[in-house]
This record gives structure tokens, C-alpha cells and sequence, in this order.
């Protein structure tokens, strides 16, 4: 299965393919276990930093030896990629997508950049003979994964704010992506103590309906269920979760070195956030899947 097939199967049977971020190989671990206990296709994300991390090459080889090996559908994604230099490299490095990420760009040079990523996927594509799909955003949505006490600066919440669907289906018109990710009212991080603004259904619809390619949603943390609900039934066809799991795993953590007060050894601690983030990414996948 390819990635396009996936998410042709997801618009088919209208739900979502879960996309995960990950820093580290606990949290790996932790979604490709919760994916293969429930059978679905999986999205691995790896923004700029967490690439820098774990290694460009070294990650694509991870998941390429854990879908061979399990002949299982788990994709990687180069998150948030903001030139189009990192982007190539992403691109050369064997990732099956790459999100570039001109959201905060004026929309000419977004368009402009975002195309010339595409140009050169289609390139390697018809070189190697592989698929690749290339993610455009429009319209700032804030960059960090975060629990905030106040909205990001500069993140799009007020309607006259939100990504049009005349600017998204020039965007996409121009630029040939193949996945669009909108503002509409999503905001990357969580709240502490209250959900995240509430979404802006009738907006998904009718970029969905302008574009007619799926739609990804970021920041998907701290979203009501329904919200997801609605926001799939509308055309969303990739959630972003990042934050979530980045609580759960610091909590886990917490928690086995409580546990384990003089114990040193990474594999008898690591447990305790392998499985708090695999609750949370059970959770998502059973509600972007319909799985009850």
C-alpha cells in the first residue's frame, strides 16, 4: 500500500490517517504498536528538529526496515519544512512526503517556493520510481508544540483570519500539492486547562470543495472529539498529533523513574512512556478510524 492508496481508502470510507510525531524510539514504538494492534495506516512525522535528532537517513531506514519487515503501512513525513534546500534533502534522503511549510510566507513567495519543491519531487519521482507526496500550508497556524496559557502570537483564530478557499485552490492550482494544510481555527499546541479553540467546519468544506485534494489538519492536540468528527466528515483526511504525545511521554518518564528510584537502566524505565503514549495514540486512531 502507498500512501496515496491510503489515503484514497481513508476519503472512501471517510476517516483519517493518524500522523504522529516522534523524537525519540520509545514514541516510535509506542505508535506503530498502537497502528498494528488496530490495523491501520500510520503516518511517522519528523519536523526539521526531530530529523536533526534521530539523523535524515537514519529514520528513513527505521521505518523502511519496520514496513518490510511487518509489511505493515507506516509512512514517514518530513514535518514542517521551512526551505527548500531541507526539503530536497528530504526528498533525496527517501521520505515518502514532505510538508514545506510557507505559512508564514506572503502568498507569492509561498506559492513560488512550494512549487519548486513540488517540481523537484516530481523529478526524483520519475527518476527512482517512487511515489512522493508534497504537503503545502496556508496560513499561519504557530510553530511549536507546546502547553500554552494564551493563544501563540500571530496564530490564526478570527474568521476574516482563516485560509480562504479562493487563496486555497490558486495555492493549489499553482503550486500541483498534492495535500493542503488550511488555518481554520487550529492552533499547533494545547491549552492547559481548557480545549482548543473550536474549529471552522463550513471553512473545511469549502476549501475541500474548491481544491479537491485532502486536507490535512495540524495541531491536533487538545481538539474536542467532535471537532475531529466533523472535521473528517468535512474533507480532513491526515490529523496531526504532537503535543499529546509529548505530555504522555514526559509523564511516562516521570512515572518510571519514580517507580524505579535506583535504576539505571534506559529499557526498564523507557516502559512506563512507551505505554502512555501508546494509550493516547489508541485513543486517536480508534476515533479517526471509527473504530468503536
Amino acid at each position: 500500500m502507498t500512501l496515496r492508496e491510503a489515503l484514497h481508502g481513508a476519503r472512501e470510507r471517510r476517516v483519517a490517517l493518524g500522523h504522529f510525531n516522534v523524537a525519540e524510539f520509545a514514541t516510535l514504538k509506542a505508535v506503530f504498536e498502537a497502528a498494528r494492534s488496530l490495523n491501520v495506516p500510520v503516518i511517522i512525522g519528523v519536523s526539521e528538529s526531530e530529523r536533526d535528532f534521530l539523523g535524515v537517513r537514519q529514520i528513513v531506514a527505521f521505518i523502511k526496515s519496520l514496513r518490510d519487515e511487518y509489511s505493515f503501512p507506516i509512512f514517514l513525513n518530513a514535518d514542517h519544512t521551512h526551505s527548500v534546500e531541507r526539503a530536497r534533502e528530504a526528498i533525496d534522503a527517501g521520505f515518502d512526503a514532505v510538508l514545506f511549510d510557507g505559512g508564514k510566507l506572503p502568498l507569492e513567495e509561498n506559492i513560488k517556493s512550494t512549487k519548486d519543491v513540488v517540481d523537484y519531487a516530481r523529478i526524483v519521482s520519475e527518476r527512482e520510481k517512487r511515489e512522493i507526496v508534497i504537503e503545502g500550508e496556508l496560513g499561519y497556524i504557530g510553530a511549536s508544540s507546546e502547553v500554552f496559557d494564551e493563544l501563540p502570537q500571530g496564530a490564526m483564530i478570527r474568521e476574516k483570519d482563516l485560509t480562504t478557499a479562493e487563496d486555497a485552490e490558486r495555492f493549489v492550482k499553482e503550486t500541483g500539492v498534492h495535500l493542503l494544510a488550511p488555518a481554520v481555527g487550529n492552533v499547533h499546541g494545547m491549552f492547559r486547562n481548557a480545549p482548543n479553540p473550536r474549529l471552522y467546519i463550513v471553512r473545511i468544506e469549502e476549501i475541500r470543495e474548491a481544491t479537491n485534494i485532502p486536507l490535512v489538519l495540524h495541531g491536533g492536540s487538545g481538539t474536542s472529539d467532535q471537532d475531529f468528527r466533523d472535521a473528517i466528515a468535512a474533507g480532513v483526511s491526515i490529523v496531526h498529533i504532537s503535543t499529546e504525545l509529548r505530555v504522555a511521554w514526559r509523564e511516562g518518564v516521570a512515572r518510571g523513574l519514580t517507580r524505579n528510584v535506583n535504576e539505571v537502566a534506559p529499557y526498564k524505565i523507557l516502559p512506563e512512556a512507551v505505554s502512555a503514549v501508546e494509550r493516547v495514540v489508541l485513543q486517536r486512531l480508534k476515533l479517526f478510524n471509527r473504530i468503536l
